[in-house]
């Protein structure tokens, strides 16, 4: 190419004759810019590409010759007006052959367009034939040819799609160049300009037209997203030797292991899938492709403090990165890299926590859905407790247990779970309910069992009464059919589909220790049984934070004895009920406190209302009946007379308590019978007893009266000596606007932020997904109040209680025991509010110990 056609050097708006130390800068304004080290980048207007191209270049890593075309330009292109081609090519010598690719702001904004090989010609083919031989030069050109055709001109991609095409590349060639000069009516061009000119002008208007508009809005990006461009010599240049190009990364997509995994295709050894494979089995030139994209890759791990992954071309054996970005990783991954990156030292371990989406860890300790295999989604609801499972659809506890009993796994199908259906999921591998949502009933005990749960599925009718679940489409899966719930994404999938395992590993138990050395909060677990008391000891529980005891009594033979109580006419039945009550949860206790071994256990006293217990239809009142030897009519009185007409805010909690004291006095009785057990095998145990539902400081004085006569008498007829502490479970506006006299007769406040938020803003937990979505996207909430702790409202009483208990007593304890105790805005709120723990599902404690590490180390006080 002549002088004349290059164009003079002024004419292109880079600084060429620069002095040794001097960088190329960018003028205000400037059309193009080239990528080499030393130059400058305007922020924002070369896009993301570029300004990565650039710091490989400035790293001294082998990159193609390119030139960055700014985003004003690339906007007047679109717009017609056309930049200085001669100057533009004036970097790339006399024949070249050019990539042009597309550089947004980011890579979400927009499909990214390239166009390769521009530039080929009948006198580049001809040099190609030299170096390549015939058949991969034709054909190339015809592949060139192909592409320039529908991304650039815009014909039809089917024009081409000739099923009975020649097999000899060179009638290829000719057929894909008949077909553009019928379809455009001119011969395809040979002018390397006009290639140019035209791939720029393409890509520009596309990004520019209505569709990409409409899906950069759909991906958040701004109105005004710019596209910037670059030209960049393509990586098949006119060279013998080794060709190809590939994808590696430094680090292992599923673990995190360092290596190198990837691929690479050879233009003369096929697809050559990188990771594992033996250097001794590689040819000669390809080993040496690998051996130095590993050391391109060490050193932008060096720089960019990360695993990277890199896209390179290889041209007469010589390597050329064209991009790279951070590798692609799992949630494990993620850890696995961090874990290495701090362990040599690249970044430190507070880094390697900050890194981390706490969240992300519940897709590391529950089996998930295979993304790589396709799935047909039948109904959505919310995402209640991570993890997938199938199984074949059951109704009723009787039919889960004996689907366990036969090894088989089952889906518990249920309107909405109440405490009678506690026995029945401890079966089940997965649950689906009707109605409620993140904080229901169904949602608390699945999350506290490790069980997947799909919660508010309303796309579903589900016929209880008839065994059976009506699909959206009108089709009827009954008892025994095989469904999927998708807990993570909140998606029930037709039949069973793939699941990968947990990735619970060495390296992920490392992390989490760093992450305990920098918290300075407490993390406990919400636990009721002593399956669950393991579980939150081997998730790394500081303590239990709350035992429901209610929940120990709705296994199938204390079910029978606590509807005994009920039912009891006399004192003599009562206290009969009561000793066999008392029995079953001291035998509770020591199990959980040999568990803990010293570790702090706060109990909550009976909860619920009594009528929880009874049957609810007419043939389990007619059984009840005969288990009980008295009439039907009995039973349906007295179930009748139980009955409340809104029972949450009912005779239950502490106005049970005060009402009823024979209930508590057992539970406490029991609870120090344990204690005392306990101490005289050496398990310093020093129980925490919580009560519930409590609005007014008398409540507390009558309850903590009753509960320190039961101690005295124990410690009377144990003979042992034991301390206990008594406390409050702030679940009402009132408890924490009177925090101050709550404090004076308890040593702890928990605040159950379940029942605190919907009392708070008056909306039932079980039914706000009915609206919740609708809110949430007309901003009427900024999130999910039942998932993430409203920081002005119910944060505010938070506030309140902490301030005005601490003043009444300074060394209250503050902690949160309700489901919000295990998400990270809700502890990172807690801690900086000056509360001693967080308490939350044992599943979730992983999440909670980072949660907390990393509110420390942003308030810069970890270790």
């Amino acid at each position: 190419m002549s002088d004349s056609k290059r164009g003079k050097a002024s004419d292109w708006p880079v600084r060429r004759g620069r002095r040794a130390g001097k960088k190329s800068v960018a003028k205000p304004g400037a059309e193009f810019v080239r990528l080499r080290k030393g130059a400058e980048l305007a922020h924002g207007m070369f896009g993301a590409r570029a300004e990565r191209l650039l710091r490989l270049a400035n790293l001294e890593l082998p990159v193609p010759k390119a030139i960055a075309i700014s985003v004003d330009t690339v906007r007047g292109i679109a717009a017609g007006r056309m930049p200085n081609s001669a100057g533009l090519l004036a970097a790339f010598g006399e024949t070249p052959l050019l990539a042009v690719r597309s550089s947004p702001g980011m890579a979400s904004w927009g499909r990214a367009q390239t166009i390769l090989h521009v530039g080929m010609n009948f006198d580049s083919l001809k040099q190609l034939k030299l170096r390549m031989g015939d058949v991969a030069a034709l054909e190339l050109y015809a592949k060139f040819v192909v592409e320039y055709s529908v991304e650039v001109a815009r014909l039809d991609p089917e024009s081409f799609d000739d099923p009975g095409k020649p097999a000899d590349p060179s009638e290829r060639l000719d057929a894909a160049l008949s077909v553009y000069e019928s379809d455009v009516g001119a011969p395809f061009p040979q002018s390397i300009e006009v290639q140019l000119g035209n791939a720029l002008r393409a890509i520009a208007q596309a990004w520019e037209g209505t569709s990409a508009r409409m899906l950069r809005r759909a991906r958040g990006a701004p109105e005004d997203a710019g596209l910037a461009l670059i030209v960049q010599e393509a990586s098949t240049a006119l060279a013998t030797g080794e060709n190809g190009s590939g994808s590696l990364s430094s680090a292992h997509p599923k673990t995190g292991a360092a290596g190198l995994f990837g691929h690479y295709a050879s233009a003369a050894h096929g697809r050559i899938e990188v990771g594992g494979v033996a250097g001794a089995e590689l040819d000669g030139q390809i080993r040496q492709v690998l051996e130095d994209a590993s050391r391109c890759l060490a050193k932008l791990r060096e720089s960019e403090r990360d695993a990277c992954e890199i896209e390179f071309g290889v041209s007469g054996g010589g390597l050329r990165l064209l991009d790279y970005g951070p590798a692609a990783r799992s949630a494990a991954a993620e850890i696995g890299i961090a874990v290495g990156l701090a362990k040599d030292g690249t970044i430190t371990k507070r880094c390697a926590l900050t890194r981390i989406e706490p969240d992300s860890l519940g897709r590391i300790l529950h089996r998930q859905v295979n993304p790589l295999h396709g799935h047909k989604v039948l109904a959505r609801g919310v995402g209640a407790s991570p993890g997938a499972a199938s199984g074949a659809i059951v109704f009723s506890a009787a039919a889960a247990e004996a689907c366990a009993a036969r090894g088989g796994s089952c889906i518990l199908v249920r309107v909405e779970t109440g405490p009678e259906d506690i026995r029945s999921m401890y079966f089940a591998k997965a649950v689906l309910t009707g109605r409620g949502g993140a904080t229901s009933h169904a949602a608390v005990i699945a999350r506290g069992l490790g069980v997947p749960c799909v919660a508010g599925a309303s796309d579903l009718h589900f016929d209880q009464k008839g065994q059976a679940l009506v699909l959206a489409d009108g089709r009827v899966l009954g008892e025994g059919d095989v469904l999927t719930v998708d807990g993570t994404r909140g998606e029930v999938l037709e039949g069973a589909v793939p699941l990968v395992e947990s990735a619970v590993n060495d390296e992920i138990v490392e992390f989490l220790g760093w992450a305990d050395l920098q918290r300075d909060m407490a993390v406990r677990a919400n636990a009721d049984t002593t399956a669950e008391v393991r579980a939150a000891r081997s998730f790394g529980a500081e303590g239990i934070g709350l035992c429901r005891t209610e929940h120990m009594f709705f296994g199938e033979t204390r079910l029978t004895v606590m509807r005994e109580l009920i039912f009891a006419d006399s004192d003599e039945e009562r206290r009969s009920a009561l000793d066999q009550l008392l029995g079953m949860q001291r035998s509770d206790f020591i199990s959980m406190f040999e568990i803990m071994k010293g570790w702090p256990v706060c109990i909550r006293l009976f909860d619920p209302p009594l009528h929880e217990f009874l049957p609810h239809d007419r043939d389990e009142i007619r059984d009840l009946a005969g288990a009980l030897g008295q009439p039907v009519s009995k039973v349906a009185a007295r179930a009748e007379e139980l009955r409340e007409f809104n029972p949450m805010l009912g005779l239950r909690g502490v106005r049970l308590g005060v009402t009823v004291p024979e209930i508590y006095e057992m539970q406490a009785r029991a609870i120090f019978e344990a204690t005392a057990e306990a101490n005289r095998h050496g398990d310093s145990v020093v129980p925490e007893i919580m009560v519930p539902l409590v609005s007014a400081h008398r409540e507390m004085e009558l309850v903590r009266k009753r509960v320190d006569a039961v101690a005295r008498s124990v410690r009377n007829e144990s003979g042992t000596d034991f301390e206990y502490s008594i406390g409050v479970m702030v679940e009402t506006p009132r408890a924490a606007l009177r925090a101050g006299d709550l404090a004076k007769d308890s040593s702890f406040l928990s605040f159950g932020t379940n029942d605190l938020t919907q009392m708070t803003y008056g909306i039932s937990r079980d039914d706000s997904p009915r609206f919740m979505a609708a809110y949430l996207a007309q901003g009427v909430f900024p999130q999910d109040p039942f998932s993430s702790l409203d920081h002005e409202g119910v944060g505010e009483l938070l506030l309140t209680a902490a301030e005005r208990g601490r003043a009444s007593r300074q060394d209250l304890v503050l902690a949160i025991c309700g489901e919000h105790g295990g998400d990270p805005s809700s502890i990172e709120f807690c801690r900086n509010a000056g509360f001693d723990y967080v308490s939350c599902s044992p599943f979730r404690l992983p999440i909670a110990r980072l949660a907390a590490a990393q509110a420390a180390i942003r308030a810069g006080e970890g270790a």
